[in-house]
């Protein structure tokens, strides 16, 4: 039992390490990019209505701006969150969810003031959807579904995912195990690791067809 604990420590800094390192080189860029684009798209929108207007009644081409204005709605209609870091993860796994034509419900608000790191954040976002989009996957059409919420409950931060999945994950004690193969399913860990040194909780909860993952940080 000695041996299987240290084991298990030393992978979960080996997961956090990595994934840190990882996060760490993306974050900035994405925050700068996603600020970069959100100022683009204001702009493009006020360059559409200046073409519009200097296009008089030429109607196909104010048919084809009148699309790509449409288009850009569709594009900017994303969850902003008040988290520019949390926009990024955020919108980024709900584009993938969608194009695997996956039912999703997402809603999402939280402080400007987080107590959590944005690396931190991103890995716990990012990790959590990646297992939902997984388990879901297993799932005919039909009975596919994830759900997420994320907001304050007072200062902490709250984030709930829910997901279909087939049958009930395996269990090692109080924990709940990848059945991905060795090597695989480091995410749990990694999001383990993260709550519990800010101090927080990690609730899972796994009914018939339905697993259910809850954090206070």
């Amino acid at each position: 039992m000695f041996f299987s604990k240290v084991a298990d420590r030393l992978l979960e800094k080996r997961v956090a390490a990595y994934q840190s390192e990882m996060i760490k080189r993306h974050v900035e860029e994405v925050r700068r990019i996603y600020t970069t684009m959100r100022g683009w798209r204001h702009d493009y929108k006020n360059h559409i209505q200046t073409l519009l207007a200097l296009v008089g009644d030429d109607e196909k081409t104010r048919e084809y701006l009148w699309s790509l204005n449409k288009d850009l709605t569709e594009v900017d209609a994303v969850l902003k969150t008040g988290n520019i870091a949390l926009d990024a993860i955020l919108n980024s796994k709900l584009t993938l969810i969608k194009s695997k034509d996956i039912p999703i419900e997402a809603k999402a608000s939280v402080s400007d003031d987080l107590k959590i790191s944005d690396v931190d954040l991103c890995a716990i976002i990012g990790n959590l959807l990646d297992n939902a989009i997984e388990a879901v996957q297993t799932l005919p059409k039909e009975e596919q579904f994830i759900r997420i919420y994320i907001g304050m409950l007072k200062s902490q931060l709250y984030i709930s995912v829910i997901n279909s999945s087939l049958g009930s994950p395996k269990r090692r004690g109080e924990k709940y195990i990848s059945t991905k193969g060795e090597g695989r399913g480091l995410g749990l860990i990694r999001i383990d690791g993260i709550v519990k040194n800010a101090g927080g909780i990690v609730n899972r909860k796994t009914e018939q067809g339905v697993f259910a993952t809850e954090i206070l940080v």
